[in-house]
């Protein structure tokens, strides 16, 4: 059985895959374990819970390399989770993982942004800076955006909370002497890029290639821990 938890960043998720592989909703903690316990043998995650819920935990990660079952993690709390969890055997896939492993980004937040609920099909109501900055990079690798505009947006985005963080406020916010700020403003949305839905369209192909993996091939071992009521 294969299982990719997943939500906003890839929200028509559902239509884009075969029976072969089961659709979850953000993964919280204590869903990947259920998931092994189900039968899981391959995972993805890609978006997860958090600041009103408790995010999946490493150690049910842990667990699931440990029986073992191919874990894989893109674009959002996966690509976190496959950076803090990759020398266990938890695989990384696209650009956002790429730069948390590598450093160049470092912020938990980067990935965050505020939607709708399910119900209403996880629409995007701000802007991830991770997008942000991927957009910014092919616009000024085009040479369409001089690099002090670029550095200026950049830094507005940076500073500004993932509740709050859309183009429009980036652009009102963002000191740009000579530049009309209506055009630029719909410059960007015509050439947004959506990195953490590229990354997830990445890791479901990931997922759909997985085989099972294979016994006896951890360099590791899986200390089980307890926890008793007082």
């Amino acid at each position: 059985m294969k299982v990719v938890f997943v939500g906003p960043s890839l929200p028509d998720a559902k239509h884009l895959v075969s029976d072969e592989i089961t659709i979850y909703p953000p993964a919280v903690q204590g869903d990947v374990l259920t998931a092994v316990q189900a039968g899981a043998r391959v995972i993805g995650i890609v978006d997860g819970g958090f600041e009103y819920t408790a995010p999946v935990w490493h150690k049910e990660i842990l667990y699931a390399l440990s029986r073992p079952v191919r874990v894989f993690g893109a674009a959002s709390m996966g690509a976190l989770r496959a950076a803090e969890c990759g020398v266990y055997g938890m695989v990384g896939v696209g650009r956002i993982y790429a730069e948390y492993a590598a450093g160049t980004t470092v912020d938990d937040a980067d990935v965050a942004l505020l939607h709708a609920p399910q119900e209403l099909g996880y629409k995007a109501l701000t802007v991830p800076l991770v997008n942000v900055r991927s957009t910014l990079d092919k616009l000024e690798a085009r040479g369409e955006l001089s690099a002090p505009v670029r550095l200026a947006l950049e830094s507005t985005a940076g500073k500004q909370f993932f509740k709050g963080r859309t183009w429009p406020t980036i652009v009102a916010h963002t000191d740009l002497p000579g530049i009309d700020r209506q055009e630029l403003l719909q410059f960007l949305r015509k050439n947004e890029v959506d990195q953490k839905r590229e990354d997830a369209l990445a890791l479901i192909e990931a997922v759909r290639a997985a085989e099972d993996a294979p016994e006896g091939d951890l360099s590791w071992q899986f200390n089980e821990t307890f926890v008793r009521s007082a």
